[in-house]
């Protein structure tokens, strides 16, 4: 039984360390005006009838911070890259100089700072939500042991560890947001 308690702490910080890093992952996607090859991360091009990701059939560099210069491997791919770009609604206006492509990241406004701060906060949210799902799913197992003969005391230390597990990670995403609204909001 007491494996099973152990197993279960122990799925539970796995799960909850997924949510960080997805949560991560979101917060790339959320750009703070400095020109960064992941902010092309989610383009997918249409490449001979296959839908790749745009880092697999281009070299992505950041001349300067406020640039970002996509170099096809096959100069027959500039027309499809500059399409997916387009498409992608991320809101660039990408040039084709038939050599490359040219992506100028314009400097955010005030209003559009809030926003994505706004969307900050809402993915941290989202992580915290889902901390909680699994705090609740470990709990349910913790529960159902007890029922078959797991002691009460070791049923109420686990619950009290999975909480500590779970107010940790949310920590975590809280210092997480903090970070990305202050990066955001630095002019």
């Amino acid at each position: 039984m007491e494996d099973e308690v152990a197993f279960i702490l122990e799925t539970v910080a796995e799960e909850m360390q997924g949510a960080i890093d997805h949560l991560r992952k979101e917060f790339v996607k959320i750009r703070a005006g400095k020109a960064s090859p992941t902010m092309l991360n989610g383009v997918m091009v249409d490449y001979y009838g296959s839908m790749t990701p745009l880092s697999q059939v281009s070299n992505i560099n950041t001349p300067d911070g406020r640039t970002l210069s996509v170099q096809p491997w096959e100069k027959g791919m500039i027309d499809p890259i500059e399409r997916a770009i387009i498409n992608s609604n991320l809101g660039f206006a990408p040039m084709n100089n038939g050599e490359s492509i040219i992506i100028s990241i314009p400097p955010l406004t005030e209003e559009r700072r809030i926003g994505l701060a706004k969307q900050a906060k809402a993915e941290a949210e989202d992580a915290k939500i889902v901390l909680r799902n699994h705090r609740r799913d470990a709990n349910s197992e913790i529960k159902a042991l007890e029922k078959d003969g797991l002691s009460e005391d070791i049923a109420k230390d686990s619950e009290t560890e999975i909480q500590n597990i779970t107010n940790n990670f949310s920590k975590i995403i809280d210092e997480i947001e903090k970070d990305k609204e202050k990066e955001i909001m630095t002019v």
